[in-house]
């Protein structure tokens, strides 16, 4: 069941080339809601729904500020996107593909191969280089098409920031060679509010995602690991063993005579006295297995994730649950709910469990399912009125209630945002 809106849609912000460069503005007011019938609002029986007004496209949120863009600037607003409060502009800001707002106020936001700190009031923006494990300087490639940099920076999943012990920590995970050209696969990190950003894993080199024409001397990825991986589908943080998970796609390789899986778990531990990370894979599988997965989260102790099995039939999929130890022994998972479709995005915030369909295996225009109650009872909604969308990137729902999630053509495509608060 489902209940849809009438309302005309928000207009999509269209982008073309990116300028380069930023300049610095003053304090602005703009309004938000500057036509409300751009926004699409309903409801089901289990939540409220909205599009984003017309305005900036709001990129990612947190308590009552929300960061967000427009083809030439940028935007920081103190009332969750009621008002932007401060403006600067910013040539290349139709090439953002990350977004993160931290505890201290500041923005720690990437175009395709760059990465900047803007103040709380973005009247400062600085370049932050990236260093590897050694903390020495880790560029990004010279792409030999210089239309296609990659995408260095950019997750499919919506939540990065863990506070340990009263310090906020940073990491994330790029989801990359789709769009923009091929880029190495690495985990990042900040500990010290965005100034400074360092690898925390990068894997091997994959046969299957190089530049066209690449020599030997250009491959990307780490020759010195042998565990491949397409892209990132989610980072999450484990406060009970004080361990960070990540789990990748897509596909299963030949690499010459040996076929290898690109599907893993990696588990990880941070030691913030030494700076150093240790990770271990948990579990690699095909495909087609319940380990093609995403939406990772913890609660209570207990390991969720979903899953978008595909490729070779039969395909294991849904929403599981474990103790964190048994992950790589299925025989103790349980599956909470099957959709029957492919999902890898999910989010639990106070008790509701909400994930989406991906439309280019779904019936659903924009799917949406939930959870009122930890996997006890599931539905699912079909939002035919908002168009045909993948909902990603979940975000942890703002101070007045409400979650923010990306709807994307096909599934990574930027297209337009929406809002959902639950009925509980």
């Amino acid at each position: 069941m489902m209940s849809d809106s009438k309302l005309t849609r928000r207009a999509l912000m269209q982008s073309t080339a990116a300028l380069g460069g930023a300049t610095l503005v003053g304090q602005i007011t703009l309004p938000a809601l500057a036509d409300e019938q751009a926004v699409i609002s309903g409801e089901t029986e289990h939540f409220y729904y909205r599009l984003a007004p017309t305005g900036p496209y709001i990129d990612s949120q947190c308590d009552s500020k929300a960061f967000g863009f427009n083809d030439d600037a940028i935007y920081l607003s103190k009332d969750n996107a009621k008002t932007w409060q401060h403006k600067a502009v910013f040539g290349d800001a139709n090439q953002i593909t990350f977004s993160c707002i931290l505890k201290n106020g500041s923005v720690l936001f990437a175009t395709q191969n760059k990465l900047y700190r803007g103040s709380d009031d973005l009247q400062n923006i600085d370049e932050i280089p990236v260093l590897d494990q050694a903390g020495q300087a880790y560029p990004s490639h010279k792409p030999i098409d210089p239309n296609k940099p990659g995408w260095y920076f950019h997750p499919l999943d919506g939540v990065h920031t863990w506070e340990i012990d009263g310090k906020e920590i940073v990491v994330w995970g790029n989801y990359c060679n789709v769009l923009g050209g091929a880029v190495p696969v690495n985990i990042y990190y900040s500990v010290d509010g965005g100034k400074t950003v360092k690898l925390a894993y990068t894997f091997g080199v994959s046969p299957a995602y190089q530049q066209k024409g690449a020599g030997p001397d250009q491959l990307l990825g780490d020759p010195n690991n042998d565990v491949i991986a397409r892209h990132i589908h989610c980072v999450s943080y484990n406060p009970d063993e004080d361990a960070f998970y990540a789990c990748t796609g897509d596909h299963d390789e030949k690499d010459g005579d040996q076929l290898k899986h690109e599907c893993h778990w990696l588990r990880g531990a941070y030691d913030w006295g030494k700076d150093e990370w240790d990770w271990q894979v948990v579990a690699s599988d095909s495909m087609n297995t319940r380990y093609k997965s995403g939406g990772i989260n913890f609660v209570d102790g207990r390991l969720y994730w979903c899953s978008d099995a595909n490729g070779p039939k039969p395909h294991d999929r849904g929403i599981f649950a474990c103790d964190p130890k048994d992950l790589a022994d299925q025989s103790k998972h349980t599956m909470l709910f099957n959709p029957t479709y492919e999902i890898a995005n999910m989010l639990i915030e106070d008790g509701v469990i909400l994930s989406g369909h991906y439309t280019p295996v779904s019936p659903y225009h924009v799917g949406i399912i939930i959870s009122p109650d930890m996997g006890k009872t599931w539905a699912q909604y079909n939002l035919k009125g908002m168009g045909r969308w993948s909902p990603v990137r979940f975000q942890k729902k703002n101070d007045e209630g409400w979650f923010r999630i990306d709807l994307r053509e096909r599934w990574i495509k930027r297209g337009k945002v929406m809002f959902i608060k639950p009925k509980v």
